[in-house]
């Protein structure tokens, strides 16, 4: 369910490629969360694609089956209870943070 969830966001979004480049910002910073809900490596490659498509993520870097997310951003453009609520809306579950 979680899987097609993604995919159907994915291609909602008009997605071409899913990797991503970090975009150089000298205010930028990392948070690290713990995710449940990856069933496989789509979801962490989808949520990536689609975390990258927020305003202010410069880059994010998800982990199959360690459910370890890595998002750099700018603090100027959103803030991190913006991109956990994001994380949520797309079907996973923060378990904690981390600072980067």
């Amino acid at each position: 369910m979680l899987r097609r969830r993604v995919l159907q966001f994915l291609a909602i979004s008009g997605v071409g490629a899913l990797a991503f480049e970090a975009r150089g910002k000298t205010t930028a910073k990392t948070v690290i969360y713990q995710v449940k809900g990856f069933s496989c490596i789509t979801c962490a490659v989808g949520l990536d694609t689609l975390l990258s498509k927020q305003k202010g993520i410069l880059a994010s870097k998800s982990t199959y089956p360690e459910g370890k997310v890595t998002v750099q951003f700018d603090p100027d453009a959103i803030n991190e209870r913006t991109i956990e609520g994001f994380i949520s809306e797309m079907g996973f579950t923060v378990a904690s943070r981390m600072a980067g």
